[in-house]
């Protein structure tokens, strides 16, 4: 089958960016190259961030987002995904004796305690355990040195190329850094595992461990949870050495921000100014908002010549109105299909990227049916006249 492809770009922008320090303490990014966000520093200003779109992570705005930095306890973003992605997450086990004597924060786990590796995530997410962290890891591969084997190749594939993972509780390494952008789109990952959502988002949580188990409470470090309208997390983080460090996210009306920051001296405040200023740059915009005209499928031996396709599901982008004037549609489609055409049948896709990046993959559907058509039966003389 013949496939043809329409593409549109609406408009080609073909801007040089720069950044700006404005009176005040702001900085300005101009457009091009996916920095679409004008960004407040404040007086919480930090030696790197990133803003990202959650849903396609896409980098909104940074400040050195690349920049190699230790990232403390945010770790632990890592160290919960790979524990949560687990087969036996509700298992019940003894935790290793040794693995559990790390210093720092602890969720308070003792010699002989029974638990299970979805405990042990939530006691990293909510009271940033350094002794879950190590509990989980020697649980899973044996040893702590194995199991950051296991988080530098799940950093590899989800792309976090400027990445090195050392400790799954992120305590201080030479060799154990990130950066913002990379702990942006690590959160990304994190956020679509559902059980990971959960865990970051709650404010308290009943868990049960011990010897025997038991029932206790334990609170989210992230004040944001509870000072910042629509936050989901995700995680805290400091060390001497990194400073504060931020990992957060918020969603209002299908809008997904992620926020990073390494080394800021006031980070609640920065987080939520970065917040806010990326929800009021971003709209939504429906898929099928991108087709500048009604497409159609020519239909052969049917009772309609050509049916019309439209995308089968409105997905929703959040894009800001500079990304919306650069985004590429691409429709795979047939040149020609053969009656009976169902409607709702799938007859192709539609693409948009936006700077060579995919932003959703949807199926085009037929919006009528086309039977074939009915046989005309011939008539006595027209036997007659083929004889």
């Amino acid at each position: 089958m013949k496939y043809f492809l329409f593409r549109w770009m609406t408009v080609v922008a073909a801007l040089f960016f720069g950044t700006m320090l404005l009176p005040g303490g702001s900085i300005t990014v101009q457009s091009g190259d996916g920095w679409a966000v004008a960004l407040p520093l404040g007086e919480g200003h930090a030696k790197a961030m990133a803003l990202l779109e959650g849903k396609t992570g896409r980098l909104l705005f940074g400040v050195n987002p690349d920049r190699c930095l230790p990232m403390a306890s945010t770790t632990k973003i890592m160290t919960a995904l790979l524990t949560l992605e687990q087969p036996w997450l509700d298992t019940s086990f003894v935790v290793d004796a040794a693995a559990i004597q790390v210093e720092g924060s602890s969720m308070g786990l003792k010699e002989g305690d029974i638990v299970t590796l979805r405990t042990l995530a939530a006691g990293m997410l909510l009271a940033s355990g350094n002794d879950a962290a190590n509990a989980a890891a020697v649980a899973i591969d044996g040893s702590l040195s194995e199991f950051a084997k296991r988080m530098n190749r799940r950093a590899a594939e989800i792309g976090m190329e400027n990445t090195s993972f050392v400790t799954p509780s992120g305590l201080d390494d030479e060799n154990h850094y990130s950066t913002a952008r990379d702990m942006g789109m690590l959160a990304c990952a994190a956020l679509a595992n559902p059980d990971f959502a959960s865990l970051c988002s709650a404010s308290t949580l009943r868990l049960s461990y011990g010897n025997p188990p038991y029932d206790r409470w334990l609170q989210n470090h992230n004040r944001l949870l509870r000072e910042y309208d629509g936050a989901i997390g995700v995680k805290t983080g400091y060390t001497k050495k990194s400073g504060r460090c931020l990992v957060s996210a918020a969603q209002r009306d299908g809008t997904l921000l992620v926020f990073v920051t390494l080394g800021a001296s006031d980070d609640w405040n920065l987080h939520k100014q970065a917040l806010d200023q990326g929800f009021a740059a971003l709209s939504q915009y429906e898929v099928s908002d991108f087709l500048s005209q009604d497409i159609s499928v020519p239909v052969t031996g049917g009772t309609r010549s050509a049916v019309t396709v439209s995308p089968q599901e409105e997905t929703l982008l959040s894009l800001t109105a500079e990304e919306r004037g650069r985004v590429e549609v691409e429709l795979f489609l047939p040149s020609v299909v053969y009656a009976p055409v169902s409607e709702g049948e799938t007859l192709g896709e539609m693409t948009l990227t936006l700077d060579g990046q995919q932003l959703a993959q949807v199926s085009m559907v037929a919006q009528q049916n086309s039977p074939e058509k009915p046989q005309e039966k011939k008539k006595l003389w027209d036997w007659l006249k083929w004889w």
